[in-house]
């Protein structure tokens, strides 16, 4: 292996193609010797991509005869831009709003297991109950009757659900009682969980979002450092022409739309495995094409995504290795790899020694 150089390692890898940041992977630096010790750097969690990743490095580099090759996959992930003249939170890297147009499209739902499935994948993750009228999290998550520690400075201690830190209005109210509260206050309530608590070493977090374009997202926009956005759709013209108005909101405060995800695409029949589109068919990805945004992915009306979040175990972690939390997991590679792009390219750049 005498005849291996810096230059043959990288012309190999430069066309072994990152399939979630859609950039080659690229070489850093090559030393002389009989084994090829290749380090990638992963800025967005991926877990369930290293195998793949790693089969695609060794099968390139085996077309050019080096087969002794030794792969290590790490992830850091960074924190990437927000909106201007916003105060960041220290503990905080990167917060992503899950929004919809309107009520009813399974928003809540896909906001939990996106973030269960972004810590599936191997990032440290935090969700927010925006909520502040209908707050859900507290029973997705299992923990409806916590209540949050403070402490002798009167800050919170976040909730934890699945291996999650949490706050929700829900942990601080009853379950029953209604939020009969103005736009102000609500606005202030937001605000005090999001900064009052103390949250800690926090990749993501999922701000669960109410539906509408009022004073919550108003807020979101003007007071709260977020580095993009996922809207929440289903395939039928009503829930259409609510997202797209999310949508335009977005823009217009300058909060990158890291896709769409359409929820409740298709039924399947649990008793024949009859298959049919009863909300429509492509409204989210045709959509997501008229916008110029990516499409994210789309899930099935199943009726065990519904139960499990009633029962307090979202769908990612009571079947981790089922199809829909497959198809999460695929959405939350998509959501953080696609963060990555938005100030710079960063996809991965791998360190390359040969032994």
């Amino acid at each position: 292996m005498a005849d291996l150089t810096n230059k043959k390692i990288e012309d190999i890898l430069s066309k072994v193609v990152d399939v979630y940041t859609k950039q080659d992977i690229v070489s850093s630096n090559v030393i002389n010797g009989d084994k090829v010790q290749v380090n990638i750097e992963l800025n967005y969690p991926a877990n369930s991509y290293h195998a793949t990743l790693s089969k695609a490095i060794t099968d390139a580099l085996a077309t050019k005869d080096i087969n002794n090759v030794s792969i290590d996959i790490k992830t850091k992930i960074v924190k990437y831009t927000t909106q201007k003249g916003v105060d960041v939170l220290p503990e905080v890297k990167n917060i992503i709003a899950v929004a919809s147009g309107k009520g009813g499209v399974g928003k809540s739902t896909t906001a939990v297991n996106l973030a269960l499935a972004l810590q599936a994948e191997g990032a440290k993750v935090a969700i927010l109950d925006a909520d502040i009228y209908g707050p859900s999290q507290p029973r997705m998550l299992g923990v409806s009757k916590a209540k949050p520690e403070s402490t002798a400075e009167g800050k919170l201690l976040p909730v934890l659900g699945h291996g999650m830190q949490s706050m929700s209005i829900g942990y601080l109210v009853d379950e029953d009682n209604p939020m009969i509260w103005r736009g102000p206050m609500i606005t202030q309530a937001l605000e005090q969980m999001l900064r009052d608590t103390l949250w800690r070493g926090i990749d993501y977090m999922i701000i669960d979002l109410p539906p509408g374009t009022g004073d919550t997202q108003l807020t979101l926009s003007q007071k709260i450092p977020v580095s993009g956005s996922v809207i929440v759709t289903t395939p039928q013209d009503i829930a259409l022409i609510d997202a797209k108005k999310g949508l335009k909101m977005f823009e217009k405060v300058n909060i990158p739309i890291l896709g769409i995800v359409e929820n409740m695409s298709l039924h399947i029949c649990s008793k024949c495995g009859h298959e049919e589109a009863i909300f429509g068919t492509g409204g989210g990805e045709t959509m997501a094409a008229d916008a110029g945004v990516e499409f994210l992915g789309a899930l099935p009306l199943e009726i065990d995504i519904r139960t499990d979040g009633d029962e307090g175990t979202p769908t990612v972690a009571k079947n981790p290795e089922g199809r829909i939390a497959e198809i999460y997991k695929e959405i939350a590679k998509k959501v953080s790899a696609k963060l990555t792009q938005q100030s710079r390219a960063t996809s991965a750049f791998p360190s390359i020694t040969i032994e």
